[in-house]
């Protein structure tokens, strides 16, 4: 075994740190490969609840080592604040190791990033504002600082020099009422963090290389989810970074390395956070109380998160986008007590039917088809064997796996570690 992507299907949300932090437990390294401090994963343990936004859930493992891979987007200052929050909570963040080739957010991009929302009003794009579109921008146009040039005061000064001045002259037409980047303010904030972080900065190939060579088993944590990615989502409601797990080894750090196993997560119903097309979107009374139950807000923003009946048309194209061999389904717990279940398994589009995942400006006229299966009133959160599972709640599961076109290997039944039901590398 070596590289193992921890992956969404969906809009993201799905609950991968919930099971990283399971799986991490046959891990020696796991690796954070794409994405920044934008969206978070909810880790609940017999250590406590945490939520974390940039440091890989397999932190809390001993003898594990975490990595955060140079496909990342680091914000110093919030990277530093999240280990504050885990030492203090007694969390063991000393053998973190963060790339050296990882793109720095620096305040500019933040406020970037939510002065063009306001700019664009109606028409924004739902960003979290925490720079990522920006700085990913500034990656791809040359213009970026990766975390290793913040230790040297004269290479920081002349890296940021051309930047802030080229900032200053678009904001100044495109926010003119927004004050200037101060370059000397720039260079002190980057110098201080850097300064904080220095002790977990390195180039991470050689330990990663390392690693792969001796067989050790390395999993590579993903943001969001296949229907964010940049290329192949519902594009422009994208993030700004690959999501898949085929970009995993480049992200980790170990471009030459090959995926050995792709686990997608997605929970057995859909929700998604942003905005964007969202065809089986509910509202009303049913998506308040599964919403309340299931507490489904997000974890860094603190947003209600869109709500509806499980889509197999979009999850199909995310487990083929994702090439996972087996899947997770979380959050069955929280379909207990309804009376019904519907699914969706194909769209209306302009009076044609379709079961396949189409363009953005499709989706916005994309009706959802469904079909209806029981429900069932049984408390889930104490059954460990699929076997055990309520004859309907089986049903729903293995509906899903059949739509999907892919095996379902884990059911989560709660938040809890330890509440997964696992049928084995066979199903049963």
């Amino acid at each position: 075994m070596t590289l193992h992507a921890v992956v969404g299907i969906n809009w993201g949300d799905e609950g991968k740190g919930r099971m990283i932090d399971y799986l991490a437990r046959d891990a020696d390294l796991v690796v954070r490969y794409q994405g920044g401090n934008n969206a978070g994963h909810t880790v609940i343990n017999d250590l406590g609840t945490f939520k974390l936004r940039l440091v890989p859930s397999g932190i809390f493992q001993p003898g594990t080592v975490n990595v955060i891979g140079p496909g990342t987007a680091v914000d110093p200052e919030s990277l530093d604040g999240e280990l504050a929050e885990l030492l203090e909570r007694g969390i063991d963040t000393s053998g973190l190791l963060v790339s050296d080739r990882a793109t720095v957010v620096f305040p500019f991009h933040r406020d970037q990033d939510a002065w063009e929302e306001e700019r664009l009003a109606d028409r924004h794009f739902g960003s979290t504002r925490r720079g990522i579109a920006p700085v990913y921008g500034d990656r791809h146009l040359k213009r970026a600082v990766v975390l290793g040039e913040l230790f040297d005061e004269e290479l920081l000064r002349e890296r940021l020099a051309p930047v802030v001045e080229w900032k200053n002259l678009a904001h100044a037409t495109l926010y003119p009422d927004r004050p200037a980047i101060s370059l000397d303010g720039m260079v002190k904030w980057g110098l201080e963090y850097g300064r904080r972080l220095r002790p977990y900065v390195r180039d991470v190939l050689p330990e990663l290389a390392a690693a792969e060579r001796r067989g050790a088993h390395i999993m590579c944590e993903a943001q969001l989810g296949a229907l964010r990615d940049i290329l192949h989502g519902i594009y422009p409601y994208t993030t700004s970074a690959s999501t898949l797990a085929g970009y995993a080894p480049v992200g980790s750090g170990l471009p030459g390395a090959p995926l050995a196993r792709v686990t997608g997560v997605m929970k057995a119903f859909s929700t998604c956070v942003g905005e964007g097309p969202f065809v089986t979107e509910e509202h009303g009374e049913w998506a308040d109380a599964l919403r309340k139950a299931s507490g489904e807000y997000g974890v860094n923003t603190g947003r209600p998160r869109r709500i509806g009946h499980f889509d197999a048309v979009a999850s199909r194209y995310g487990v083929l986008l994702q090439g996972a061999g087996e899947l997770a389904l979380t959050k069955l717990d929280s379909l207990s007590g309804l009376p019904e279940l519907r699914i969706c398994t194909s769209y209306e589009i302009d009076g044609r039917t379709t079961g396949d995942f189409p363009l953005t400006h499709l989706l916005d006229r994309a009706r959802p088809r469904y079909e209806t299966l029981p429900g069932w009133d049984e408390d889930l959160t104490g059954v460990r064997d699929f076997a055990e599972l309520p004859p309907a709640a089986a049903a729903y599961v293995l509906r899903v796996e059949e739509l999907v076109r892919a095996r379902i290997r884990y059911v989560s039944v709660g938040p809890e570690r330890d509440q997964l039901i696992d049928r084995g590398p066979h199903g049963c």
